[in-house]
């Protein structure tokens, strides 16, 4: 699938509702989101149109779909993955940025601008690294193709809202074949089904672009075509109620069989699955059910000595007991994940967090502190040491790291968060405002900003070179919105 929209439920019904009208015009509730493109622009989508589009739906997302997976462990492997994979692709230089959607049916799907989603389902349902894999590098392969961009841009007679709008339409049937199949009639669905064939081209040279992916990136490119494989032989009990993968990547005997002939050509390699997509899938599984299910779940797995990684079982039993509010035997099974000397942020995340809902604040911040040192880059880290030094009410101390990560972080609107909610307790409005004004920024409202800038200049508690900062960010910004407004005329 080359891209399925995930908004609120308001927006869906906005797309319900465009399928049934017109494919020329957007919906207004997904028009409030997006950059104004200008109403009779004519080209094709340029680039920065499309990374411009990308982040506004992005931004969209995580704002309002509640399925957006807020868990920086998670999305962290994601990027890790999606980045060694880019990095074998034929744009290693591009940017691109993975994220979860947690939903239980296997699909992936790549936006405008490099921004590929992975239903946790997807997740769970790859039985090895090299399969998810396989998946992430099929999406990419749809970007680095600019296959979105290559379909809608055929339709020459469309405006850039036109086309974008025309998009919208095809991603909502691909997400849903059934539900929107039957809204539309007469032009429109002629129009649809034409593209969806035409997509099927698309999906045989992802494969093919894919493939090579995995190969280079040190992955066994026979995950690629077992995933498909095995999904394919799932399918066939569903008969008429296909997962929405199966739907919108119709996978076809003739695109598994070119998979097979090429693996077949290449030698045999054997890839160890890493401790991070093991813990990740225990993490996922550890949420589902019940907190007793879940306990109830990895014992099982225990006992019967059913696991690839021992470590990741345990730590998927620690994360159960952690849910249920065992913190005491969360710890006891936490301690020997440490003793199997698998180092990993993961665990050390959790370990803070037992002693955090155990009310050790301060063990909590001395784990957190001292996990950041072997772990830097560990966002979950961070946000858990800036949290246990908030509850600790250490306020200057948590002034300076969040400074610190700040310079390495500067679009990072949860340290921008943070960070307005300490200069609160200090009672440092001008900072706060000025603060959430960053993360409204980050978050593409630039309406709030303005009126959170508007606010510190009214703040009365800034000294002059906090004041001119303040000052010279609203001008930028409402320099930006005038021509944002200009581009509307």
């Amino acid at each position: 699938m080359i891209l399925r929209p995930l908004f609120g439920v308001p927006v869906r019904k906005a797309l319900s509702l465009l399928l049934c009208t017109t494919l020329a015009t957007m919906s207004p509730a997904f028009g409030d989101s997006l950059p104004d493109l200008g109403e009779s622009a004519r080209a094709d989508l340029s680039p920065q149109l499309e990374k411009k589009i990308g982040e506004s739906i992005m931004n969209d997302i995580r704002l309002h779909e509640p399925s957006y997976v807020d868990d920086p462990e998670i999305n962290e492997y994601l990027n890790r993955l999606g980045s060694r994979l880019v990095a074998a692709s034929t744009s290693p230089g591009a940017d691109f940025h993975f994220f979860a959607i947690r939903d239980s049916q296997v699909n992936a799907f790549a936006m405008f601008g490099g921004f590929i989603g992975i239903n946790t389902g997807t997740i769970l349902t790859s039985q090895s690294e090299s399969e998810l894999a396989g998946v992430v590098g099929h999406e990419i392969s749809h970007v680095t193709q600019s296959h979105l961009a290559r379909q809608i841009s055929a339709q020459k007679q469309q405006s850039v809202l036109g086309m974008i709008a025309m998009a919208i339409a095809l991603l909502a049937v691909r997400s849903n074949s059934q539900a929107a199949g039957g809204a539309i009639a007469g032009s429109e669905a002629a129009m649809i089904q034409s593209q969806l064939a035409f997509s099927r081209d698309f999906e045989r040279e992802a494969d093919r672009v894919g493939y090579d992916i995995l190969e280079r990136a040190g992955f066994d490119p026979r995950g690629m075509s077992e995933f498909f494989e095995r999904l394919q032989r799932s399918s066939r009990v569903y008969e008429n109620n296909a997962p929405v993968y199966m739907r919108s990547h119709p996978i076809t005997v003739e695109r598994i069989s070119d998979m097979q002939n090429r693996q077949a050509r290449a030698p045999y390699k054997q890839i160890r699955d890493s401790l991070d997509f093991q813990l990740v899938r225990a993490k996922l599984r550890a949420q589902l059910g019940s907190p007793k299910e879940a306990v109830s779940d990895f014992e099982t797995l225990l006992r019967e000595r059913k696991f690839a990684s021992e470590a990741a079982v345990r730590y998927g039993l620690a994360y159960s007991l952690y849910r249920a509010k065992k913190y005491a035997q969360a710890e006891q099974e936490l301690e020997m994940v440490r003793r199997q000397k698998s180092g990993s942020a993961m665990a050390e995340s959790l370990a803070g967090e037992l002693k955090a809902s155990a009310g050790d604040l301060s063990a909590a911040a001395t784990i957190f502190r001292d996990a950041l040192q072997r772990f830097p880059l560990s966002r979950a880290l961070a946000y858990g040491y800036a949290d246990t030094l908030f509850s600790l009410r250490s306020y200057d101390k948590l002034q300076a790291f969040l400074d610190e990560q700040l310079q390495s972080y500067t679009t990072d609107p949860k340290l921008y968060s943070l960070q307005a909610k300490t200069h609160a307790m200090q009672g440092r409005k001008l900072q706060q405002h000025r603060a959430l004004a960053e993360m409204y920024i980050l978050q593409g409202r630039l309406v709030q900003a303005i009126e959170q800038l508007q606010f510190a200049q009214r703040a009365g508690d800034g000294n002059f070179y906090e004041q001119s900062v303040v000052d010279a960010r609203l001008r930028e910004l409402k320099k930006q919105q005038a021509e944002e407004l200009k581009q509307k005329k």
